[in-house]
């Protein structure tokens, strides 16, 4: 079965590390995972990568258009996969929830969203899945924050958030959206704190930020597949999770 990931942002250079870019950075991480970062094709107003994730094939499609005009890429390639919106999941930026949170709806109205926005108006429906990832609510302008570079706090958040959000779409790809909200709209960062020398130590190992375990991201799911550093597997029955070899 095909399913579509499509990440919201907007082409150039300039806005190529900004907040309001964060679906794109999504689904670069989500490339990488599935091996398929450098096959990227450029087609129907989008560029997209293939992968396979169990028994199922991954789509992801960064629209070219500006973010007002994301619904010419998502008509385009739903029609040409014939994938219905049922199997399409959208991943976006939202400065009205805090920092790093996560919320997947099944469905719901745009919320303020310009690029959610023009795809309920080309589609004609709200009927269609989306992962919000929060990027906190602005000190000023709402146009500078959401166009604006992560600072430099965010920054070492950056990496545990990106991960949980690929394992919230890759959930959402295998068990549908109603598991994957169950499990990951709970989720958050866990800030360790041990000392104001350590959070500005500037070493990895002593940032203070990890995601909290999982089992979908550290044991199998019901198709027996997990999530491992160079990607997600299948464990071969009565292997443990450190012997998986790939589907």
């Amino acid at each position: 079965m095909k399913k579509i990931v499509v990440g919201l942002g907007n082409p150039g250079a300039r806005y190529e590390k900004t907040r309001h870019n964060i679906g794109w950075l999504v689904l670069d991480r989500m490339a990488d995972l599935l091996g398929s970062g450098g096959r990227v094709k450029s087609r129907d107003a989008s560029a997209s990568v293939r992968g396979r994730l169990g028994a199922d094939e991954l789509i992801l499609v960064k629209p070219m258009p500006y973010m007002n005009l994301s619904c010419v890429a998502v008509r385009k390639v739903l029609a040409r996969e014939r994938v219905p919106m049922a199997d399409l999941l959208v991943v976006v930026d939202d400065m009205a929830l805090p920092f790093g949170k996560l919320r997947l709806r099944e469905r719901g109205s745009a919320g303020g969203h310009n690029g959610l926005r023009s795809i309920i108006g080309e589609m004609g429906t709200e009927d269609f899945a989306r992962l919000r990832v929060g990027i906190g609510s602005p000190k000023e302008g709402a146009v500078e924050h959401v166009l604006g570079g992560f600072e430099h706090a965010e920054q070492r958040h950056l990496d545990a958030i990106l991960d949980a959000a690929v394992d919230a779409a890759a959930l959402w790809a295998r068990e549908g959206a109603h598991q994957a909200a169950n499990h990951w709209n709970a989720w958050q960062l866990e800030v360790l704190v041990d000392g104001a020398s350590d959070v500005a130590s500037g070493d990895p190992a002593a940032s203070g930020v990890r995601s909290d375990p999982s089992p979908a991201a550290a044991v199998p799911d019901q198709a027996g597949i997990v999530r491992t550093t160079t990607g997600w597997r299948r464990l071969l029955p009565g292997r443990d999770r450190g012997q998986g070899t790939r589907s």
